[in-house]
């Protein structure tokens, strides 16, 4: 696998901010049903690694860690089996870091500068955040003409309403996003619900 082959294989990744280890299980195989099945799990909850670990066990999940910060976060991630890492920035020791325990990174970059010094480090496929601060639609459609190999997943302000928009750029593979697990179904564990939103989500970019 590649970061792009895995960001080209769903049109949303879910952002999960997953506080009850409880619910790791249900919320990923909802998910998975609904066809989303790569996941990301961020690193803002004290259990998040055993909720990576546990999403890990669903067939059919491809489960990564986001807000991944430091050299430390990387070895962390890695030893939770997460199968790929996601971060809002970058600096040369995380890239490092990444690289030297064969992890996976999609590498955050908001500016034109950034992109091209992930690009000259061999980095093609990469997280525009925050999104719609940084420029949305419109900074990506530019970015495409003078860097037409570079692919994002823009995350950061889009909603099931501007999907579309963003995936209609040629440049963009996927789109990350929190609004596919609502917090009151979470809370109520609607599975069905989140499975439900999963799945609209999927139907929605094909009915273009």
């Amino acid at each position: 696998m590649s970061i792009r082959s895995i960001c080209q294989q769903v049109p949303v990744i879910p952002v999960l901010v997953v506080h009850d280890v409880t619910i790791a299980h249900p919320l990923a195989q909802a998910l998975v049903s609904g066809g989303l099945h790569v996941l990301e799990v961020t690193l803002r909850t004290p259990v998040a690694l055993e909720v990576i670990r546990r999403m890990s066990e669903i067939p059919g999940s491809i489960v990564g860690a986001g807000t991944v910060l430091t050299p430390a976060d990387v070895k962390a991630v890695k030893a939770a089996g997460a199968s790929f890492a996601v971060s809002p920035g970058v600096t040369d020791s995380l890239l490092s870091a990444a690289e030297d325990e064969g992890l996976l990174l999609l590498p955050g970059a908001a500016t034109v500068s950034e992109v091209m010094k992930l690009l000259e480090r061999g980095y093609d496929t990469l997280k525009f955040f925050p999104a719609e601060a940084a420029g949305g639609v419109k900074m990506l459609k530019s970015i495409h003409g003078p860097l037409p190999d570079v692919r994002f997943c823009p995350t950061g302000g889009i909603s099931v309403q501007t999907i579309r928009e963003y995936l209609a750029l040629p440049n963009v593979l996927c789109v990350g996003g929190s609004w596919l697990t609502p917090e009151d179904k979470v809370l109520a564990h609607d599975w069905a619900g989140i499975e439900s939103i999963a799945r609209f989500n999927c139907e929605l970019v094909k009915v273009a």
